[in-house]
């Protein structure tokens, strides 16, 4: 990681910056991150959608819809501003730089490991590639008082076979946890309520130095200003139940799990080079539902995977249909150059994904309307957030139900006693105020 210039001064003239970012929270944390090093060195931010000095495109690879789009912001801050500066970073420069020369050779193209670098390197044009991605750069989100994105690890050993990210951002690494609490206490010191722990794979936190996500969640339970703490997406061979029983024991965990399955059958989850079973994710989504029954557990669905046939999806749908899980993101498989997948024999053809597709969405909206339906009437805290939606302001229960109630200045950024009364027509749920 390069070392921060003493002072970084663009006068008499305050240059713009616009960043627009793709793909998971982690790199909207990290996008936080860099931002913030523009503002010390005095850059003034605009909206992406309008006209900037600099743009900046925060790029995702994992599937190519994410490329796509990376390719339409380019052309969009290049249709804004014909003499800006455009820089991409992040994945698509690791995994698909060619692409990115191709549709203009003028662009700053920047990895994983330099993009923390990108304001030194704009202005005093320190440009270089490198795809060795050895350092761990801790970074948060910013700018909302009401939760922060904390990013505790990065990288990922797994290798799944359809996947690009270690590729993109290299092996499994971490600081360790006195380093992760100076962060925290860092990202929070802005009166945020709600702490967000994310990475590419969390639940390997620690294991280069003999730590633990778990040993970890201990300490962060201890910091008094935080009231709230959820966790991103954890690996089902990685969520010990020492951490669900941390969850049950804790009044700060909020009940909301995020793990990704991928495929309800072993013969496809065998193919993704997955390092567990259909039945070890059962037994982890029974064991949270056991212990904390108004726990929240979605999960994510690859449809569509090289050799899945109708024998293996109606197994999937079925192991799906059957368990306790709240909602799914569905996610159609899409090819990645460098990966297992992109060999593999027997493609499902694009009519069958898209028809599988659509199944496993309606059967996640039944989900849904059954997890909240199981929620009405019941009282539990919710955090408000500034967001107005047609008179109503917004927030989040404990377990993860969208919530409505009218508008009140007094509620923003504040935890407030609530029953869940219905759900309206836009899937938000009304609730009643207790306090």
């Amino acid at each position: 990681m390069a070392s921060k210039p003493k002072s970084l001064s663009l006068h008499p003239i305050m240059k713009t910056i616009a960043i627009h970012t793709l793909g998971c929270k982690l790199n909207f944390a990290e996008s936080s991150t860099i931002m913030r090093q523009f503002e010390k060195a005095e850059f003034r931010i605009v909206d992406f959608k309008e006209k900037a000095d600099v743009f900046v495109i925060h790029s995702c690879t994992v599937t190519q819809q994410a490329e796509h789009k990376c390719i339409a912001a380019i052309r969009q801050a290049k249709k804004r501003n014909p003499e800006a500066q455009i820089a991409v970073i992040g994945c698509m420069p690791e995994i698909n730089k060619e692409r990115l020369e191709k549709e203009d050779s003028s662009l700053l193209l920047l990895g994983n490991k330099e993009k923390f670098s990108l304001p030194e390197i704009i202005m005093f044009g320190k440009s270089r590639i490198s795809t060795q991605n050895e350092v761990f750069q801790p970074s948060y989100s910013s700018g909302n008082r009401t939760r922060t994105f904390l990013k505790i690890q990065d990288g990922c050993d797994y290798f799944c076979s359809y996947c690009t990210i270690p590729l993109a951002r290299g092996r499994s690494r971490s600081a360790n946890i006195n380093e992760t609490l100076n962060s925290i206490c860092e990202a929070t010191r802005n009166g945020c309520k709600e702490l967000v722990v994310t990475g590419i794979n969390i639940g390997d936190f620690g294991k280069n130095q003999s730590e633990s996500l778990y040993k970890l969640l201990i300490e962060i339970e201890k910091i008094r200003q935080i009231s709230r703490i959820r966790l991103s997406s954890i690996e089902p061979d990685l969520l010990t139940e020492d951490i669900i029983k941390l969850f049950a024991e804790s009044g700060k965990f909020m009940p909301h799990f995020h793990i990704p399955l991928q495929s309800g059958s072993n013969k496809i989850l065998k193919l993704m080079n997955r390092r567990y079973s259909a039945d070890l994710f059962a037994m982890k989504v029974n064991t949270i539902k056991e212990i904390l029954p108004h726990a929240c557990v979605a999960t994510d669905i690859i449809c569509g995977f090289p050799g899945e046939d109708d024998a293996n999806f109606t197994e999937g749908y079925d192991f799906l249909h059957e368990l306790p899980i709240s909602y799914m993101h569905v996610f159609t498989f899409s090819e990645r150059k460098g990966t297992k997948a992109f060999d593999l024999a027997k493609k499902v053809r694009s009519e069958i994904k898209k028809e599988r597709s659509e199944k496993l969405h309606k059967l996640s909206e039944q989900k849904k309307h059954y997890f909240y339906s199981e929620n009405k009437n019941r009282v539990c805290n919710v955090l408000f957030e500034s967001e107005i939606h047609n008179g109503f302001i917004l927030g989040f229960s404990d377990n993860y139900i969208r919530v409505k109630t009218l508008f009140s200045t007094e509620l923003i950024n504040e935890i407030r006693k609530i029953k869940i009364t219905n759900t309206d027509s836009d899937g938000i749920c009304n609730v009643e105020l207790l306090n």
